[in-house]
């Protein structure tokens, strides 16, 4: 597809996907009409940039005869399956795609598509790092946010089509596919997530699986050894299937070999790089490296260039991100860590006691794997928000949980209070930031501040 003359396009949401979906639809030519239920200042402000831009714009609510009438309609990720707008679509026998779906369908080269529940803005980002230090063009976008990447609608309008393009794919994105086809997909972990969105894991898993929908024998998968879920979920998908993790007995393509990372090349392991000398903290990190590595390999990068790329990777913002070192406390902001599973990978992660902050919106899931890995780090938490009361109570009784409020301050001056030379304070609190903050990032923001602020 080049153009969409002639075409009615309808977006539902004026979130960031949902403005990108509708630029994009204007600049190939479609007749575009956009609606929001929400009629704030700043979506009244995105409205008014796309009605100049020549787009019909609605906001308050839907008008259903004009989105059931379109012949693509693009839904914005953050609307729930079960919205009132979405079902009365289904009623009228109407379908919808994603705003990567629509952005694909105006690539002109091959993708490589990186999913999975934690990981993957690293390991998107990562890649392409380690494809530019190759000498190979690459475009890298999606679902990365926080200003680190453009929407997957912004590369489809490029002037020049890279080598390859790189996206990370949500659940909610992956849902809303059709003929979305990457050459290379990686899956970096799956665990539960979004559980308030979903309601339960199959229903997470069975989007996330949507990756395969178009597979055929040419395709390459990567895939990490021993996640069962993920096992379920590629084990008929046609194509290749490498995989990253684990060691030398394990007989992965990417993987630890001692102690360093290494890849499987013409069945001989060539070592990349001293695990001493990886630069980003965290244990999950090396496996985000081996799956970037993995990747940029089969997408034509030499071992020696990703050696090169690996040694220059800088830490991302609110991922593991060391933020401060005083009086021998280490900081941490990891802020990024919406869920369960991504916190228990950062406790895992240190040999040296954690004071952790634990707290925010409640999505759902079981604290309890966090008693455990708070344990073994020796450490003590600090819960907070929302789901503090819940956190404290589900796993209070095997780990020291202290519960406070909803005053952040008070908050980082407590663990500052807990923390002992030798010590990491880590935010990473396992739930979503919108009880008391706009998003992951504000937290962190915050996070960062108030440790420079704390004697």
């Amino acid at each position: 597809m080049k153009h969409l003359e002639g075409q009615k396009i309808a977006v539902i949401g004026l979130g960031t996907s949902g403005v990108a979906a509708a630029r994009l639809a204007l600049m190939k030519g479609g007749d575009v009409y956009v609606s929001d239920t929400s009629s704030d200042e700043a979506t009244s402000a995105r409205g008014a940039a796309l009605t100049t831009a020549g787009a019909s714009v609605e906001l308050g609510g839907h008008d259903f005869d004009r989105l059931a009438g379109a012949g693509i309609v693009v839904a914005s990720p953050g609307i729930p399956p079960n919205a009132p707008v979405l079902r009365k679509l289904r009623e009228r026998g109407q379908s919808w795609i994603s705003e990567p779906e629509l952005a694909f369908r105006f690539f002109n080269g091959p993708l490589i598509a990186v999913t999975g529940t934690n990981g993957k803005t690293t390991t998107t980002l990562l890649l392409g790092h380690l494809l530019n230090r190759a000498g190979i063009r690459v475009a890298v976008g999606g679902n990365v946010g926080g200003g680190l990447a453009p929407t997957a609608s912004d590369l489809a309008l490029m002037d020049n089509p890279p080598d390859w393009y790189v996206l990370e794919m949500s659940s909610f994105q992956l849902g809303g596919v059709e003929s979305f086809q990457p050459e290379i997909g990686v899956i970096t972990n799956l665990s539960p997530d979004h559980m308030d969105y979903y309601g339960d894991f199959e229903a997470y898993i069975a989007d996330k699986a949507r990756l395969f929908k178009n597979a055929s024998e040419n395709s390459k998968w990567i895939l990490p050894v021993g996640d069962q879920a993920v096992g379920r979920l590629a084990s008929d998908a046609a194509g290749d299937h490498y995989f990253f993790g684990g060691n030398a007995v394990a007989g992965g393509d990417a993987l630890v070999d001692g102690n360093a990372i290494a890849l499987r090349v013409n069945g001989e392991l060539k070592t990349l790089m001293p695990l001493a000398d990886y630069p980003l903290l965290g244990l999950h990190n090396v496996d985000n490296a081996l799956a970037a590595s993995l990747a940029a390999y089969l997408a034509g990068a030499r071992p020696g260039q990703i050696s090169d790329g690996l040694k220059t990777v800088m830490p991302l913002p609110h991922r593991m991100e060391p933020i401060a070192d005083k009086q021998g406390i280490l900081w941490v902001n990891d802020s990024k860590a919406t869920n369960v599973a991504a916190t228990v990978k950062a406790l895992e992660s240190f040999d040296r006691p954690v004071v952790i902050l634990l707290g925010g919106t409640d999505k759902g899931e079981s604290f309890a794997p966090l008693a455990g890995a708070l344990k073994k780090s020796m450490g003590c938490g600090i819960a907070y928000g929302e789901a503090g009361p819940r956190i404290q109570s589900e796993i209070g009784d095997a780990a020291s949980i202290e519960l406070l409020g909803n005053d952040f301050t008070a908050v980082v001056t407590r663990a500052a209070e807990l923390a002992h030379q030798g010590d990491i304070i880590l935010l990473s609190p396992a739930c979503s930031s919108f009880d008391m903050f706009e998003s992951y990032e504000d937290r962190g923001q915050s996070f960062t501040q108030l440790s420079k602020e704390s004697e």
